[in-house]
């Protein structure tokens, strides 16, 4: 059994960085290559599916060296094809440094599109979160779907393609809302700084009311109409509703 571990051992750790290690003695090359065009290309083919933009913004070659360093130098935690996504952004995350060729929106754009996966691969059902879909939003509880991620970026990543590639951070952040509906479709949404507040306190403070919450962003904000605002914002709070964001009112 240890003559086989250690086989097994020196075979995946060719097949992962071939240049720095030897495959196993007695195996021809030419059926090693096979194994290591396929493993190698299944797993650049299912990033750049996964992460389709990021994939646009480098041409074949810098992509290539790009998966392969990434195929060779990070620590995989889990033998799971659909977390691949995950792993190659803890990588981004913790195990790259930038590089010159490096977008410098590369990590958010790239935690924008896993959010994406995330949120689709994600099993909770809505249909199960207790919430009464006729309740009162101002007077009652809004409960904010699981399924609803608030986000805030420092470039504009929903727009960034290859014709469109910022150099700097904006002025104002970028906020974001990516959710899931009840049709089981994946949206988002690109909010205001007042919004994206409300989301994150009806995130934060599940127990206080709509209008509490309405409350908390005016006086934050000092408006001088605050009759204004919390108009404009039971307006939002009906619209989040209509789009499955907010999935009701905490049951009595």
């Amino acid at each position: 059994m240890g003559s086989l571990r250690e086989l097994q051992e020196r075979f995946t750790a060719h097949i992962r960085n071939p240049d720095h290690n030897p495959g196993p003695e007695g195996v021809e090359d030419r059926r090693l290559a096979i194994y290591r065009d396929l493993f190698f290309r299944n797993l650049s083919n299912f990033i750049a599916k996964s992460f389709p933009v990021v994939r646009k913004l480098y041409d074949d070659d810098a992509w290539d060296a790009f998966m392969r360093e990434f195929y060779a130098t990070h620590e995989f935690h889990t033998p799971l094809f659909p977390e691949i996504p995950r792993e190659f952004l803890q990588y981004l995350q913790e195990g790259r440094d930038q590089r010159d060729d490096d977008p410098p929106f590369l990590l958010e754009l790239a935690h924008y599109e896993w959010v994406e996966i995330a949120l689709d691969l994600d099993e909770q059902d809505l249909d199960a979160v207790p919430a009464d879909p006729d309740g009162n939003l101002l007077e009652g509880v809004p409960v904010l779907s699981p399924l609803a991620w608030p986000l805030a970026y420092n470039y504009p990543v929903h727009k960034i393609r290859p014709s469109f590639q910022p150099e700097a951070p904006s002025e104002a952040p970028t906020f974001l809302l990516v959710y899931r509906n009840r049709d089981d479709e994946v949206k988002f949404m690109e909010l205001n700084a007042v919004t994206s507040r409300v989301v994150n306190l009806l995130k934060e403070d599940v127990g206080k009311t709509g209008l509490d919450v309405l409350n908390a962003v005016v006086a934050e904000l000092n408006h001088p109409r605050p009759e204004t605002l919390l108009e404009a914002g039971a307006e939002v709070l009906r619209d989040l509703a209509e789009r499955d964001v907010i999935l009701g009112t905490q049951q009595q």
